[in-house]
C-alpha cells in the first residue's frame, strides 16, 4: 500500500508511471479512451430521458465492484423498472434517492472514486476530477495489486494518486479523467494486444 502522505519524490514517480502508460496507448486505445466519458454521459442522458445529471448518479452509484457492462445493465434496468436491484443495499438505497430525485452529490460520497466518477459521466470535460480505481492505482504504483487491499478508501490516498493525475494531464495537456481513461484501456489491454 502506498504512504497515505508520499514524497514528492514518490509523486514524481506516480506521475511519471501515469505518463508512461498513456505513451504505450495505441491510436485505438487513445480514442477510445478519450470518448469514454462522453460515450458514458450520452448513455446516462439516454436511460435518464434526457436528466444527464441523475442517469450519472445512478451510474456511479450502482458502479462499485460492477464491471462496466453489468453497471449500465442495472442502471438502465433501475430506470426502467422504477427502481434499482441487483447491488448491495446501500449502493441501491442511493440509486433510489437519486431517481427520487435528491442531488447527486448529496447522496455520493463525493471524495473518493463514486463521487468522482458521478462528476466525470455529469461532465466530461470536468477539469479536475478523476477517477482513482484499482486500475488507476496499479498504473501509478507500476505492480499490478491483484486482490490485495490498496487502501484508496483513505483520502489522503486517494487524492495522492488523483493529484498525480492531475500532474501527468497538466503534462499531456489534457483533463485528468482522459488521462484516466487512456491508461485504463492501455492498462487492462497490455496483456492482449
Amino acid at each position: 500500500m502506498i504512504p497515505v502522505k508520499s514524497t514528492e519524490e514518490q509523486r514524481a514517480a506516480y506521475t511519471r508511471a501515469i505518463v508512461d502508460t498513456w505513451n504505450t496507448a495505441n491510436s485505438d486505445q487513445r480514442r477510445r479512451g478519450l470518448t469514454w466519458y462522453t460515450a458514458a454521459h450520452e448513455f446516462a442522458a439516454e436511460i435518464a430521458t434526457g436528466n444527464t445529471d441523475m442517469g450519472a448518479g445512478v451510474i456511479a452509484a450502482l458502479s462499485a465492484n460492477k464491471s462496466w457492462s453489468e453497471n449500465c445493465r442495472i442502471a438502465r434496468k433501475a430506470f426502467a423498472e422504477g427502481s434499482a436491484s441487483g447491488h448491495v443495499p446501500d449502493a441501491v438505497r442511493k440509486a433510489n434517492r437519486i431517481m427520487a430525485g435528491a442531488a447527486p452529490a448529496e447522496v455520493l460520497p463525493m471524495h473518493i472514486k463514486t463521487g468522482c466518477f458521478y462528476l466525470c459521466i455529469a461532465d466530461p470535460e470536468n477539469p479536475e476530477s478523476v477517477v482513482i480505481d484499482r486500475h488507476a492505482h496499479d498504473i501509478a504504483v507500476r505492480e499490478i495489486y491483484g486482490q490485495r487491499d490498496r487502501g484508496l478508501g483513505a483520502i489522503g490516498r486517494y487524492n495522492t494518486l488523483a493529484d498525480c493525475y492531475r500532474a501527468a494531464a497538466r503534462k499531456i495537456g489534457e483533463v485528468p479523467s482522459k488521462v484516466q481513461a487512456v491508461t485504463w484501456v492501455a492498462h487492462i489491454e497490455r496483456d492482449h494486444t
